[in-house]
């Protein structure tokens, strides 16, 4: 059996059929995760990463599972002009090297900008270009792009934090600062995961404890100051 298994979409834009292809669950064996989800499968395996976005070899617009269940003619309009004009017909249907799949998120961004879309699915986008940029060794673009993704993120739980629950994003936030370096914000997050006691997800809270742990680590290392919270090594609050 192969890998990949070609399956219809409709382009969401122009409406027209095309075939996309997704790593068939059975082939879907992660070898490791990081701490931000990123996940690793075994080499010269099909990484399911590379196949999230969908591009329409017609008018070039690409999206995940996550956009909007239609566009609206204005934004239809908007992917014309800012995608479309220049488009010149590409089929990324197939097997994709780590470059194509590179390409395909990068439209997705490009067609989620000129869409509109929610703060939500422009991060996840952004997060998995990083990943895509760490998958290559490539730390520089790998954090620019993180930046990116925490900065969404962010927007996201300014838009959203009072109508979910915001354990994962929150850890998301916290760690994305971690790995930017910036501790001081990291522990902050953290513990706000932590600290509240109207979140009981049990997995999140102990990924936010690791996450304080590391920073008291990474900082004692870097011989940076501690703040006084961290000054003990016991982890911030208990539930």
């Amino acid at each position: 059996m192969e890998p990949l298994y070609r399956t219809a979409v409709a382009c969401l834009c122009c409406q027209r059929d095309f075939q996309t292809s997704r790593v068939r669950p059975s082939f879907k064996k992660p070898v490791k995760t990081d701490t931000d989800f990123c996940t690793y499968f075994k080499e010269g395996n099909e990484n399911p990463e590379f196949y999230v976005v969908r591009v329409c070899p017609y008018c070039g617009f690409a999206s995940t599972e996550n956009f909007a269940a239609s566009l609206t003619e204005r934004q239809r309009a908007a992917v014309r002009d800012k995608i479309s004009s220049t488009w010149q017909m590409r089929d990324f249907g197939n097997s994709r090297t780590i470059a194509e799949a590179m390409h395909t998120y990068k439209l997705a961004l490009l067609s989620a900008q000129a869409i509109g879309e929610r703060p939500r699915v422009v991060a996840g986008i952004l997060h998995h270009i990083a990943w895509l940029y760490r998958y290559q060794g490539d730390q520089e673009n790998e954090q620019r792009f993180l930046r990116f993704a925490l900065q969404e993120y962010i927007r996201v739980y300014e838009t959203e934090g009072l109508e979910v629950n915001n354990a994962r994003l929150m850890f998301l936030i916290g760690e994305l600062h971690r790995r930017l370096k910036e501790f001081s914000d990291a522990v902050k997050w953290f513990s706000r995961v932590i600290n509240d006691k109207r979140i009981t997800d049990a997995g999140m809270i102990r990924a936010c404890r690791d996450g304080w742990a590391t920073v008291r680590e990474e900082m004692l290392e870097a011989k940076l100051e501690l703040p006084e919270e961290m000054q003990t090594k016991q982890s911030a609050g208990k539930k």
